[in-house]
């Protein structure tokens, strides 16, 4: 893999550091894992946060705390900051690869003033928000060269066993995961091969993502990395929220990519997939167990832990970004605008801003 892009080595690397992230989570991670579970079980209020990939990584854990009867807000950090009362009892769970983005370092310190603890899932053990939050949670995966890869799957397990430590726990269902992992670690040559000899792959098609539940984090990460590798729009939302309006747009040679669900609305999305190719799209399909000829494109994932099925969903769909980069020509390894942390929360082009006069 000499030859490879930056993001495509990231992307392998997954299948050593993900192991690694649920063994910290095991062993030097346990403690800080059973302190903010503490946290969590006093507080009134959860709100689950953060930006770009860690946010749609967050959406992920957010699933499972919903699945398992304990709620917690889904808001971006954005939003928290600037348009959210924090009522006492509350408690903020962070999500960030650096933990020095402008909008956690700011959420912090509006926690602080609030008296609400705040509970940091992130990479870097000398940022922001693991030296200030009440507890942090630093799992020691090196960060990704550009596209969030390592980090994005690293903290989704994190956050997800924070969410399974309220219910069953998550030891009881760790070695699974491994397996799980470690089995799609050895399908990555079977679906680059099949991206390869696949027609869904076209530089120049437009895309949509669509999913349910813990996945519809994995859809808005496939977006994300649509955006940033391949430097082209794209649409994801709910599969639900698709039935109503979105699909007028639907038209010959459309590009869609479905994750379907381990055990909850298979055969309606299944159906969904046939009336998209009906309609002249190209559908590619991400689950388990599902029929070979299904889509033009059907990516079987090995069997994961009961709705774990996001922390393996992500990876044929991150081959794909990185093999649509290499087709449309442009370089997945660098972004032409955006920071790799975004520290000011003022335009877009790295210049000094001004911050608007209060007058």
């Amino acid at each position: 893999m000499t030859s490879a892009t930056h993001f495509l080595q990231d992307i392998y690397r997954q299948r050593t550091e993900m192991p690694r992230a649920v063994e910290y989570l095991l062993g030097p991670g346990a403690g800080s894992l059973q302190r903010a579970e503490s946290i969590m079980s006093a507080a009134s209020t959860v709100f689950l946060t953060g930006l770009g990939a860690s946010w749609n990584a967050a959406l992920c854990a957010g699933s499972l705390f919903y699945q398992k009867g304990r709620p917690a807000y889904t808001q971006e950090a954005g939003e928290l900051l600037h348009f959210t009362a924090l009522p006492p009892g509350s408690v903020i769970i962070a999500l960030s690869r650096t933990g020095r983005s402008i909008e956690i370092v700011r959420l912090l310190a509006k926690a602080a003033a609030a008296d609400i603890p705040v509970v940091g899932i992130t990479n870097s053990a000398n940022s922001p928000l693991a030296h200030q939050a009440e507890v942090a949670l630093v799992v020691p995966t090196p960060l990704d060269h550009a596209i969030s890869v390592n980090a994005y799957s690293s903290l989704l397990i994190a956050a997800g066993a924070l969410a399974g430590s309220l219910t069953t726990g998550f030891d009881s269902l760790a070695k699974s995961l491994v397996s799980a992992i470690e089995k799609a670690g050895q399908c990555f040559e079977l679906w680059r091969n099949q991206l390869e000899n696949s027609s869904w792959l076209d530089p120049y098609a437009d895309y949509y993502f669509l999913a349910r539940g813990s996945s519809v984090g994995t859809c808005h990460q496939a977006r994300l990395m649509w955006e940033e590798a391949v430097k082209v729009p794209a649409t994801s939302m709910s599969t639900s929220g698709f039935h109503h309006g979105p699909q007028e747009i639907v038209s010959e040679g459309m590009r869609f990519c479905l994750w379907i669900d381990q055990q909850l609305m298979r055969e309606a999305d299944l159906a969904v997939a046939r009336d998209l190719s009906e309609l002249g799209a190209t559908v590619m399909l991400v689950g388990e167990g599902l029929p070979s000829d299904a889509a033009d494109l059907v990516c079987q994932l090995p069997s994961s832990p009961p709705h774990w099925q996001f922390s393996i969903d992500m990876l044929p769909i991150q081959l794909a970004a990185e093999r649509l980069s290499r087709l449309r020509g442009v370089d997945c390894d660098s972004f032409r605008i955006c920071s790799y942390v975004v520290e000011d929360e003022y335009g877009l082009l790295p210049k000094k801003a001004e911050a608007p006069n209060a007058d």
